[in-house]
């Protein structure tokens, strides 16, 4: 039996995790942990997420359920992710972490800490995302430099950080597969007399409105043709059942930064 413990219990994905691993013989709840300013701390973690009561309070410190926890699974913010983290590692315990908008430093700590622990780390658990990852590779090593790239996401206007990590990461992939340096060629935003689009740069389009789940679509866009690649998420709970799939996959593996790619077997 997986222990697991959700950090961002009362949040969007934290419930449907925890309402969902009831479907997973495995795994057993064990812990739910909130912000100290959360209005739903000592509510039954259950109640919550509205599978009725489980007999698991949410509390505000990760401290008091990790020594009886085997791996937490982390959707909050950047910053508390990390102060999850630390009490992750400090205990030789394992994290997946679902959380993005995490600025260079703080991946860099994520870096270092997978160097003692087994840590998933994805910006989409979503199995579809994860595919399309995969092919965005191949199809950009195809197109090559003679067809531009614009990424276009949308989500609810409730979502924090833009662009979503998913379209960064479809970005950084693609980068990566034609040889681009990522921060050089990334545009986030264009508005008046710009010039020409440049023949290498990535563009990545936000829209923040009512409860979008999640839309991603990528253009690869050339002379006479474009091809259109979209995943569209209808329910949060494809990605509470990747991170769900990935703690069943992590259990046990030695200390390393793994993905959803590894989590999957595709890379």
């Amino acid at each position: 039996m997986i222990k697991v413990t959700v950090c961002g219990a009362a949040g969007r994905m934290g419930s449907r995790i925890i309402a969902l691993s009831k479907d997973y013989p495995e795994i057993k709840l064990v812990g739910a942990v909130e912000s100290k300013d959360n209005s739903r701390l000592g509510d039954d973690a259950g109640v919550v997420a509205g599978i009725g009561e489980l007999g698991i309070k949410i509390v505000d410190d990760i401290e008091k359920v990790i020594d009886n926890t085997d791996i937490a699974v982390n959707f909050t913010n950047p910053e508390a992710t990390i102060e999850h983290l630390k009490i992750v590692k400090k205990h030789k315990k394992s994290i997946v972490i679902g959380t993005t908008g995490f600025d260079n430093e703080q991946i860099s700590l994520v870096q270092k800490a997978s160097k003692e622990i087994p840590i998933v780390l994805s910006p989409n658990m979503s199995i579809g995302v994860n595919l399309l990852f995969k092919i965005l590779k191949d199809v950009a090593k195809v197109l090559g430099d003679d067809y531009d790239v614009e990424i276009i996401e949308a989500h609810h206007r409730m979502k924090k950080d833009a662009p979503s990590g998913t379209a960064i990461k479809m970005a950084k992939v693609i980068a990566e597969a034609l040889g681009r340096n990522f921060d050089e060629v990334a545009v986030y935003a264009r508005k008046g007399i710009i010039g020409e689009r440049t023949k290498k740069e990535i563009g990545i389009q936000t829209v923040r409105a009512g409860d979008i789940v999640g839309e991603h679509t990528v253009i690869f866009g050339g002379l006479g043709e474009r091809i259109e690649i979209t995943h569209k998420a209808s329910s949060r709970d494809t990605f509470a059942r990747g991170a769900l799939k990935a703690v069943l996959w992590l259990y046990g593996k030695p200390a390393g930064l793994y993905d959803m790619g590894d989590v999957l077997g595709i890379k």
